[in-house]
């Protein structure tokens, strides 16, 4: 036979390669995204004033996105260095479209639409268009994720560029092109710069391509940009490491429950034959990055507490991959549509509660608006302000009129001018005559008295307060109490010498 006639049977049986096209969009790709897309963006509009509270750590927000870029890095080279990013962008969108509670959380509420939208395609492109709807549609549903979507800070964003990059992870296995894992290493690399600790879901994507046996090239690639990652990150992680006491208030792990839970729920979903296309098997990529990133922490806790659970948000991409899955698994053992329902309801029924709850403002581990509220509604013009410890006065500082008729006793140097969250106080002897010039001061302070002072500042208000003042009224609010302090009877006040100022 000739090779002319053996040319037609080769080209029959042989197609041409088509795996470097792209498939065109289809309708279960559209859904896949949208849907999720649209829940996300429902729920977080629910609720999403608060009664127009603001938390303390929003409440920092607030006030660092209206300064201007240079005092941002100024402050920055003080104090929260691993938010200046963050700050930077919200200074940004401020000025586009105005200071206010929308333009605060509205972010987060678009960051993690895009990030359920990756969610999706993640479970579709993993296990299939089915799986990737009902992850995409899990992953809104959960507490934490429907808490951090309407919060003014940066781990909504994180959450998207992890989702994001994870995908682009999954999409340069099989292709092996170099952008790719330039979109991979780009995005790990402005995630890990708006939050350090995204860092650890590269180790979880590198667990999950040694667990799924990728070819030598595909890891020497994620090597290559992982180290990028690394390289691009280390001038923050030193530089910030100067500013640990950050952390300081970090005494045990914040939240763990939900971390264990979600932890277990997602092995044992794991457990399953969930469906699996492609070199990456789900339940490779979708555990290590639920579980890993919080067990590194809780470990490197046993030195020094560093668990809180924002801080590995981006985890609950694991969890809702595998409950996706799961449920696609079961929807495949033909279970009756009335039970299915059933279940679902109940799933729903459950969740509203706390939807309900995560949408008051005792929701937050504090409340700077009610703060500050009840200094207003106690101070009288002329009344003394003491922070009982200092770094309390960010709490106040995001409405300044709620303390403007008092006068700030500690205060030496005002938080914009000094490049700082709490401004600088004076010397402890200095802070001690001022109160004593007062016969009236207010109090803000922790909410269970469990402050120790370790600082002379902080011994010098508590020791003057005890020895020549007593308190006359509390007013208990999320997260502090304000109190009223009044001058003991005879013990006479002395001149006043200054006029009152905030």
């Amino acid at each position: 036979m000739s090779v002319a006639e053996r040319g037609p049977a080769v080209a029959r049986t042989v197609p041409p390669p088509v795996s470097a096209r792209r498939p065109p969009p289809s309708p279960a790709r559209a859904v896949v995204v949208i849907a999720p897309l649209s829940l996300t963006i429902a729920l977080g509009l629910w609720g999403i004033r608060r009664q127009n509270t603001l938390w303390g750590d929003e409440s920092v927000t607030y006030q660092l996105a209206h300064r201007d870029l240079a005092q941002i890095w100024h402050t920055a080279q003080h104090v929260d260095l691993v938010h200046a990013l963050y700050y930077a962008v919200m200074h940004e969108l401020f000025g586009l479209f105005g200071a206010g509670l929308l333009t605060l959380r509205l972010p987060s509420v678009l960051a993690m639409s895009v990030a359920a939208s990756g969610v999706g395609l993640l479970g579709l492109r993993l296990a299939g268009p089915r799986a990737g709807l009902l992850a995409g549609l899990v992953f809104p549903l959960l507490p934490q994720v429907q808490k951090y979507a309407q919060e003014g800070r940066s781990y909504a964003m994180v959450c998207a560029l992890v989702t994001w990059a994870t995908y682009a992870l999954v999409a340069a296995v099989p292709h092996r092109a170099r952008w790719r894992w330039a979109v991979y290493g780009s995005a790990m690399l402005l995630a890990c710069l708006l939050h350090e600790f995204a860092v650890l879901a590269l180790l979880a994507h590198g667990v999950t391509l040694v667990v799924s046996r990728v070819p030598r090239p595909v890891l020497r690639a994620w090597s290559a940009a992982a180290a990028g990652v690394v390289a691009g990150l280390l001038p923050l992680a030193i530089r910030s490491a100067g500013q640990s006491e950050q952390v300081s208030w970090i005494s045990g792990p914040v939240r763990l429950r939900y971390f264990l839970v979600v932890a277990v729920v997602g092995v044992l979903c794991a457990r399953a034959p969930l469906g699996t296309r492609g070199p990456v098997r789900l339940s490779a990529l979708a555990v290590p990055i639920l579980v890993l990133p919080g067990l590194l922490l809780l470990i490197a806790s046993l030195a020094k507490p560093l668990f809180v659970d924002r801080y590995v948000l981006y985890g609950n991409i694991g969890i809702a991959l595998l409950l996706g899955a799961w449920l696609d698994h079961f929807h495949r053992l033909r279970w009756s549509s009335r039970t299915a329902w059933i279940a679902a309801a109940a799933v729903l029924a459950a969740l509203v509660p706390p939807s309900l709850a995560l949408r008051t403002p005792q929701s937050r581990s504090n409340d700077a608006t009610a703060i500050g509220a009840a200094v207003r509604e106690e101070g009288r013009p002329g009344d003394g302000l003491l922070y009982l410890p200092g770094r309390y006065r960010a709490w106040t500082a995001a409405t300044p009129e709620d303390t403007r008729s008092l006068t700030d006793l500690a205060l030496a140097q005002d938080p914009v001018s000094s490049n700082s969250l709490a401004g600088v106080e004076l010397p402890a002897h200095d802070i001690a005559a001022r109160m004593l010039e007062f016969d009236r001061i207010v109090v803000v302070r922790d909410p269970a008295g469990a402050h120790a002072p370790t600082d002379p500042r902080e011994e010098a208000k508590t020791g003057t307060l005890r020895r020549h003042f007593r308190a006359s009224g509390t007013t208990h609010v999320n997260g502090a109490r304000v109190t009223v302090y009044v001058r003991q009877r005879g013990l006479p006040s002395r001149m006043r010498v200054s006029q009152p100022r905030s």
